[in-house]
């Protein structure tokens, strides 16, 4: 791997950000992996942050990019940078005032092109030997196992965006569809989005899969984020059954995403624990996203407010200080109650069905993990482990609002 690109743009009294040579320098972590890559690339990186105040044209994206490139040699290596998240174009309810369809529009997109990318490199792999992250590479009924799952995944988006696919048996010929139709429609743009958000941290061929998918959970996280803060507002106005229609909305994204779940299975244990042992200070609990929408549900209860799932989102942590309007609070402030559920049952009906959808996420996520880490107390980035999901696994979503409460026990 020969950086004189990235040395010839440096030397460059004012280099401009739009010919950063990001494709030379993910090629190189990519060959490396984060965690290994030499010195002398990670100077160079250094030495181009240093030069970001000369550097022409908008930069916020270069400065992303180099906050995620560098962050092992930052000490600031976590979840966040390792999935690159802030390079994503990922829902937010502090930012973002579109509809509800054009954000929905906007996830199915980004969604879909993740699993593109994914199915993408499992066909190169499964097409030629020299292809990047080659170690400990799955057999081909595995990939075609993966990428079935991966195709179901992507068909909900895909029919929203009015591109679905034909029913296929192959599963490779079904992804080769979706890789050539993802790659005609794909803007400049979203292709080096894609290339700037896999930064592994090992050469191990699971990693991508690993990468792939937790960003996909992310993006669909987000978006939950916006619908929950919405359906809090709405109930703050007194109008529940938009409330309900909202909370409707994150549950069926919520439910669309268990394929991703039987994806990442297909991932290998021995695969997993070998680039595992590069993730240290990166884990799941710091997904912020994740804990807004559990805290935009109900406020937590101090014991859990002050544990390791909030002191890993310290923001997230500050907002509920501040006094951030949780579902709850709100039914509460106007003295909902049983007969408010009874008497608005799209609200009883969307709260009902979000809580199924993200309990039975949380018990995936509990067995899927328990498979791969066993019950060990020590989970990724030193984290509590899969004991911390199972104690966290059941955990009210709504409080005493919980339409679980009024129906059937889903224990």
């Amino acid at each position: 791997m020969n950086p004189a690109p990235l040395q010839d743009w440096l030397a460059r009294r004012t280099p401009a950000a739009r010919r950063f040579p990001y494709d030379r320098v993910v090629d190189a972590y990519q060959h490396y992996g984060k965690h290994l890559v030499p010195r002398d690339w990670t100077t160079l990186l250094q030495h181009a942050r240093e030069r970001l105040p000369n550097v022409r044209g908008p930069q916020q994206q270069l400065t992303e990019f180099l906050i995620v490139a560098l962050d092992k040699v930052d000490h600031r290596f976590d979840y966040r940078t390792y999935l690159g998240l802030c390079l994503l174009p990922i829902p937010d309810p502090d930012t973002d005032t579109d509809t509800t369809q054009r954000l929905l529009a906007r996830r199915d997109r980004l969604h879909v092109l993740l699993l593109a990318d994914l199915a993408a490199f499992e066909l190169r792999a499964l097409d030629s030997a020299g292809t990047p992250m080659s170690h400990l590479r799955p057999t081909p009924p595995v990939v075609g196992k993966r990428l079935r799952h991966a195709m179901r995944a992507a068909s909900p988006a895909l029919h929203r965006l009015s591109f679905p696919l034909r029913d296929v048996n192959d599963p490779v010929a079904l992804a080769r569809r979706l890789v050539t139709m993802t790659c005609i429609d794909r803007t400049p743009a979203e292709r080096l989005m894609l290339r700037i958000t896999l930064l592994p941290v090992s050469t191990i061929h699971d990693e991508w899969l690993f990468l792939r998918t937790l960003q996909a959970f992310e993006v669909t996280l987000g978006l939950l984020t916006v619908d929950l803060t919405r359906a809090v507002t709405a109930v703050g106005e007194n109008r529940l059954p938009l409330a309900g229609v909202h909370l409707t909305t994150a549950a069926s994204l919520l439910q669309e995403t268990a394929p991703l779940w039987s994806m990442l299975a297909t991932m290998q244990p021995q695969a997993f624990h070998r680039f595992r042992a590069h993730t240290d200070g990166a884990s799941a609990i710091q997904s912020r996203a994740f804990k807004l929408v559990e805290s935009l549900c109900r406020t937590p209860d101090p014991p859990r407010l002050h544990s390791a799932a909030y002191l890993s989102v310290p923001d997230v942590q500050a907002r509920i200080r501040d006094g951030q309007i949780s579902l709850d609070d709100a039914l509460t402030a106007i003295r909902a109650d049983r007969n408010t559920l009874t008497e608005h049952p799209t609200l009883r009906d969307g709260m009902h069905a979000f809580t199924t959808a993200l309990l039975q996420w949380r018990r995936t996520h509990y067995r899927l993990a328990v498979r791969m880490l066993g019950t060990e107390p020590a989970g990724t980035g030193g984290t509590p482990g899969t004991p911390y999901l199972l104690r966290s696994r059941d955990t009210t979503i709504f409080g005493d609002h919980d339409p679980h409460h009024t129906t059937a026990d889903i224990r």
